[in-house]
């Protein structure tokens, strides 16, 4: 006898999906027409299922809120960047472009610097908290930060990223003790992380409040993120938005045009330098993409 059956999929790992129903876990594969489709069922996705006997097949997927190339996740209410100062530290250009990837989709992001208690990542914390986004410091080693980062969390469905060895993990293992999550040494002679998180898997801190830790990533990982038109650009970057429209010219790119408003922003201060610098950057690499790439 064949059941049907709607949930979420909490786990996605080489082509098999745990899906939480209202009985339970069941894991499932997915119909070849999801993959045809393009539309691969992700971590956070609400799907319809059969069930027959003890085997699970994903049949068809809810529509999505969002979804993300990487972090692989869908149906998220926040973004959580993970970034440290020390063991490895983050490129600020790194930080913008998951932000920039979130903003486009109007997911919001809050900016978890963790590894305070080593360095407590003064200029890290000027710029995003100057660009406008909530900074939380944390420690996995002291636990602290990691109450106010649980209240943020509170209530949402949230995905961890951030490149590896920052930490993730490891503040998951704070916020829920019980979970046990491996977590791995850093490379003091490169200064980057093991990748520890190898799949996309969607963990229960209370009734209400999920959080989704995801594999980390290094700088040669982001051509595999998500497009964003070179157009829409302008509007991920959150701490453009009290200049725009305000150019001599109504198409300025920012970045040559005489009497730029953003340009100006940033002589004086009110913009912070890196985030133009990775506007710029995230904009050339927008206007290498033929057509075809961005469907």
């Amino acid at each position: 006898m064949t059941q049907r059956k709607t949930g979420r999929i909490v786990r996605s790992i080489s082509g098999f999906y745990d899906v939480q129903t209202g009985d339970g876990i069941v894991t499932c594969r997915a119909r070849g027409v999801l993959r045809r489709a393009d539309s691969s069922p992700l971590t956070g996705d609400l799907a319809e299922i059969t069930v027959e006997k003890g085997k699970g097949m994903v049949e068809k997927l809810l529509p999505r809120k969002n979804s993300f190339i990487r972090p692989a996740v869908a149906n998220v209410d926040a973004l959580v960047v993970f970034a440290a100062n020390v063991n490895p530290v983050t490129e600020p250009f790194l930080i913008d472009r998951v932000a920039a990837i979130a903003g486009d989709q109007e997911v919001p992001v809050y900016l978890c610097v963790n590894k305070c208690d080593l360095d407590p990542a003064v200029d890290l914390v000027r710029i995003y908290e100057h660009a406008g986004f909530p900074v939380i410091c944390t420690s996995a080693e002291t636990g602290e930060g990691v109450e106010r980062l649980r209240q943020l969390l509170q209530g949402k469905l949230t995905a961890f990223t951030g490149n590896s060895g920052v930490g993730k993990s490891s503040i998951l293992n704070r916020l829920c003790p019980e979970l046990g999550l491996a977590t791995g040494e850093v490379s003091e002679k490169l200064g980057r992380g093991r990748h520890t998180t190898r799949h996309v898997e969607l963990y229960a801190l209370d009734a209400e409040t999920f959080v989704a830790d995801t594999p980390g990533f290094s700088s040669f990982d982001t051509d595999q993120m998500d497009v964003i038109l070179k157009e829409n650009l302008q509007y991920a970057f959150p701490d453009f938005g009290d200049y725009l429209g305000k150019c001599r010219f109504d198409d300025c790119t920012h970045r040559r045009e005489p009497d730029c408003a953003i340009r100006s922003a940033v002589e004086d201060g009110r913009i912070e330098g890196s985030r133009y610098d990775s506007y710029v950057k995230l904009y050339e690499k927008a206007s290498q993409v033929k057509l075809w790439e961005r469907k």
